[in-house]
């Protein structure tokens, strides 16, 4: 009976010390269960604060935010070191001197000669071919002409019927002001972006010309019609030209935002407010067919256009990859990395365009960097980094555009071209706050149109 119970109590003893190994176990597992969802918030916590921190270290150096948009925390331009010398003109600089006008464009003419000569005898006035000039502009009083015509009535002397001179529209106006001013009016708000009320202001006080903000919106809305087929010419040149420099950025219509598209070519640059940025619409309003060679980023709005016909704009790579080099870890390595191409690659464009490199020598050079670029950017690819992989991915997936510039004289690495153009409107936007109608958006686009062509000529 001993032997029994005590072998009864060993075994209530093994049973409890189980029960207790099966309690530390449970306790451990969830212990780890719980240290497990820690790790895994901690890294979600981590990749949050990563984004968030990349989205705030955003600038224009490093992303598509245009430069007014940087804080003032964010990294300055590197400037070129000095060598040494002291700001203005260096000792020796020949200068500049303002060159004097022709005498055909000279207005008026005041001729001085000296009195005596030395000796005391009086000189006589000849005119010296060889006269020293010196000359001054100034403008002249500015002032508005205002011409009136007056239908006059005439009683006849024998029957005594008064006639009045009848109203000619080919002799009398049908506005209140002429085509020349009417064409100031419409520069002052559509080139140089004053608001009406601004240039209601200055017409008076520059040229004592009276003029209300209705007749100001209806002048642009002359104007604008009077500018169409002039327009409608410079879009059929941009459609035509065998290089073009698409861009878009956003423009207000009473407050909704709207996509405004440029299309900018060595001869003209065109602008259009359109109802969205679907594929479709920018390929039916923007180019009518594909023609030519299309310069632009990475826009998926764009993808209608054939590969072999792109170039991708390095420029907006470029602040990609600086993007990543700020990260760190593998990142940064390959941030780093395409950095170093991407810097080749312009260093080597520049002495194309400057004239220091040969072209054939200039597709020699390029040849290493094409395949040392490529093969960074798979290896990226394959790395799986979040945040850097997929875009990597999607510029590979553009390879077929990315080296239009070397093999195709004339086509430029950057769509630089088509953000320049672009900066002007989007100032004007950004000043008056867009427009208020699709009348006003059309005004906008067709001026900006006129004052680049314009542009272009000089």
């Amino acid at each position: 009976m001993e032997d029994g119970s005590e072998v009864d109590e060993l075994r209530a003893a093994l049973a409890a010390r189980d029960a207790d190994l099966a309690a530390r176990d449970a306790d451990l597992a969830a212990e780890r269960a719980h240290r497990v969802a820690l790790e895994e918030r901690v890294a979600k916590l981590t990749e949050l604060v990563r984004e968030l921190r990349a989205e705030l270290g955003q600038n224009s150096s490093n992303s598509n935010k245009p430069p007014s948009s940087d804080p003032p925390s964010a990294k300055k331009p590197k400037r070129k070191k000095r060598k040494g010398r002291r700001r203005g003109g260096q000792k020796g600089h020949r200068g500049s001197h303002r060159a004097l006008l022709p005498a055909e464009r000279v207005h008026a003419v005041v001729d001085l000669y000296p009195a005596e000569c030395e000796c005391g005898c009086e000189l006589p006035r000849i005119a010296d071919p060889f006269a020293r000039r010196h000359q001054q502009t100034e403008l002249c009083p500015l002032a508005a002409r205002t011409t009136e015509w007056r239908r006059h009535a005439v009683v006849c002397p024998d029957c005594g019927y008064k006639t009045r001179a009848k109203y000619d529209r080919e002799v009398i106006p049908a506005y209140a002001f002429g085509p020349r001013l009417m064409a100031v009016v419409a520069m002052l708000t559509g080139v140089y972006h004053l608001s009406r009320r601004q240039t209601v202001r200055l017409l008076r006080e520059l040229l004592g010309v009276t003029m209300s903000l209705g007749t100001v919106s209806a002048i642009e809305k002359r104007v604008g019609v009077a500018v169409e087929p002039a327009v409608d010419e410079a879009w059929d040149k941009a459609r035509a030209a065998a290089i073009k420099h698409p861009g878009g950025t956003t423009w207000l219509r009473a407050a909704a935002l709207l996509p405004l598209w440029v299309v900018a070519t060595t001869a003209v640059t065109v602008f259009k407010v359109l109802p969205n940025g679907q594929k479709k619409t920018l390929r039916d309003d923007l180019f009518g067919r594909v023609r030519g060679i299309l310069v632009s980023d990475r826009a998926t709005a764009l993808t209608f256009w054939s590969m072999p016909r792109r170039q991708v704009c390095w420029s907006h790579l470029r602040r990609k990859f600086i993007s990543f080099s700020e990260r760190d870890g593998p990142a940064g390595k390959i941030g780093n990395e395409l950095l170093e191409y991407t810097s080749l690659l312009f260093d080597y464009w520049a002495r194309l365009r400057d004239g220091r490199l040969q072209r054939a020598t200039f597709i020699a050079r390029m040849a290493p960097v094409r395949l040392l670029l490529q093969d960074c950017l798979q290896r990226a690819v394959d790395a799986n980094i979040r945040g850097v992989s997929g875009s990597c991915k999607d510029i590979v997936a553009h390879r077929e555009a990315l080296w239009t510039f070397v093999e195709r004289e004339g086509v430029e690495p950057t769509n630089n071209h088509a953000e320049r153009e672009l900066r002007g409107i989007a100032l004007w936007r950004r000043r008056l706050s867009g427009t208020q109608s699709a009348r006003g958006d059309r005004l906008a686009a067709r001026m900006m149109t006129i004052a680049h062509a314009d542009h272009a000529r000089t």
